[in-house]
């Protein structure tokens, strides 16, 4: 029986995992150009690590063993907590802002799903140390960044909420329950309206109050979009909000304000129902969706400014956000802008007799040499199955070696984009043409 990939992995064969590293070349060029560092963690943490931050629960999706030494471990299912401990064991010397980035393999053991595998790759955006909503913009400026430079422009939005004021908003409603009610809310997109209102009333909030809670919602749609946002915000808390809801919409109002001075107004929008289930979010939450309206979230984040107190560490305002690489690949591919795979050679060197293969290695490695992306035939094959093979592999140019019509000391360079061609010296050929 041939052996095939387990349930959940995925193999990545020519080209689809140059196309792959393209995408995370764009993504590190993006975040360096924002000022963000890269940050690598192992593959392998105590489970220890997970438990602290997300309990005991975390257990039912992790890679979970016992090593040699019978200590609890975990293939890596969030970099978070990683990240958390490296700031941590250098906080005293780490200067603040601290501005990292990873891309990381992820394991979950999850029920995979389209955009969902065991195995994945994740792209994480974390600012360490900045307490205002000024990290946020910042998170999200350069996600746009990100998103646009591997091709996803015109295809995203952001959804911006604030879980203080989400809370607040359920206060209001008689809610009694507030991580109920966060279940039922993240729940309002995906199931119908009688549903979403018995599940609020399990929160503690009556009929009448849940009926209106809806109404408010749908008044929000996909999203208020910024130039309704200030009327939507003062319609909240007009209802008599409590300190900590309208500490939500301060947060808000500025963060608007700085994305409009970002030039991030045509994507961004306020959702009521964006409050991401992850406990350890402390106020401003946010998810990139589709603008086809599939309903799956490209990324979440937020701010965290418990999480370092956790791990032992000093108080320290933080937020982050992580964008999964199965869901971006999908909203490429939908969209046809999916790289070609490994980049195009810039010389393929073909010979008229199998006896030059050695002049043709010898001319390829000067290239190589120059800077210049080079390769040969190694099969001996005829000068019309070379020059195929120089086509497929998307050459710009083929450099003919032996070819009677050459001059002494001269090749023939042919463009492959034109069919044009020409008598070049031998010596210049790894010059740059």
């Amino acid at each position: 029986m041939p052996f095939t990939a387990l349930r959940g992995f995925r193999d990545y064969p020519p080209p689809e995992a140059g196309a792959r590293s393209e995408i995370r070349r764009r993504m590190r060029a993006a975040a360096r150009r924002a000022g963000y560092s890269e940050l690598e963690g192992p593959c392998v943490e105590s489970f220890e690590l997970y438990q602290t931050k997300s309990g005991e629960g975390i257990a039912a999706e992790t890679w979970l063993f016992r090593d040699k030494g019978e200590r609890p471990v975990a293939l890596v299912p969030e970099t978070t907590p990683s990240l958390a401990r490296i700031f941590v064991d250098r906080a005293k010397s780490e200067p603040l802002p601290v501005k990292w980035f990873t891309i990381s393999k992820i394991w979950r053991y999850e029920e995979p799903q389209a955009g969902r595998t065991r195995e994945f790759l994740q792209f994480n955006l974390d600012i360490l140390g900045v307490p205002g909503v000024e990290a946020e913009a910042d998170l999200l400026s350069t996600a746009a960044l990100v998103l646009d430079e591997v091709g996803a422009g015109g295809l995203y939005a952001f959804r911006l909420n604030d879980r203080a004021l989400a809370e607040g908003i359920g206060l209001l409603f008689g809610a009694q329950d507030v991580g109920r009610f966060f279940r039922a809310v993240d729940r309002f997109h995906k199931i119908p309206p009688a549903e979403f209102e018995g599940e609020v009333a399990q929160a503690g909030v009556s009929p009448d109050a849940a009926a209106e809670l809806a109404v408010l919602f749908s008044k929000a749609g996909a999203g208020v979009p910024p130039a309704e946002v200030e009327r939507f915000l003062q319609e909240i808390e007009g209802r008599g909000l409590a300190e900590a809801g309208r500490a939500g919409i301060v947060r808000l109002r500025r963060l608007f304000s700085l994305l409009e001075r970002a030039r991030l107004g045509d994507r961004v929008v306020y959702d009521p129902t964006v409050v991401r289930g992850l406990a350890y979010y402390t106020s401003t939450v946010f998810e990139a969706y589709s603008r086809s309206g599939d309903g799956r979230a490209l990324f979440g984040g937020g701010r965290y400014d418990h999480l370092i107190e956790l791990f032992e560490g000093p108080a320290t305002p933080a937020a982050g956000l992580a964008i999964g690489d199965q869901t971006l690949e999908l909203l490429l591919k939908g969209a046809g802008r999916w790289p070609d795979g490994e980049p195009p050679l810039d010389s393929y060197v073909v010979v008229n007799d199998p006896e030059r293969i050695p002049d043709a290695i010898e001319l390829v490695q000067e290239l190589r040499h120059a800077g210049t992306s080079a390769d040969c035939d190694l099969l001996g094959r005829s000068m019309s199955r070379q020059l195929r093979e120089a086509a497929r592999r998307r050459a710009r140019r083929a450099l003919i070696l032996g070819l009677k019509e050459a001059g002494p000391g001269a090749i023939v360079e042919r463009d492959l984009t034109t069919g044009v061609q020409r008598e070049i010296p031998r010596k210049g050929a790894a010059r740059p043409g």
